[in-house]
């Protein structure tokens, strides 16, 4: 059985947390997992989905203070 990952590693970025949480939700999902490390893993999807808010959010602000404070809505050309 593999061995349940480090929830006290950071990602280091936003792609690699979004990639890992994929994995993570395919492990959980199958099924074949102990109780214990359904936990942990669960656990550390939560701190995954959290890291990719926190990032996702702070794009966002970036592009406020960019569009002088209002989000324009994006349409693609």
């Amino acid at each position: 059985m593999p061995k349940a990952t480090s929830t006290s590693t950071t990602p280091a970025s936003y792609e690699a947390a979004l990639q890992e949480l994929e994995q993570l939700v395919g492990r959980l999902e199958s099924g074949d997992m102990p109780l214990e490390q359904l936990l942990s893993g669960y656990q550390r999807g939560a701190e995954l989905l959290k890291y990719c808010r926190d990032k996702l959010e702070a794009v966002e602000d970036q592009i406020k203070v960019l569009d002088e404070g209002a989000l324009k809505t994006w349409t693609p050309e």
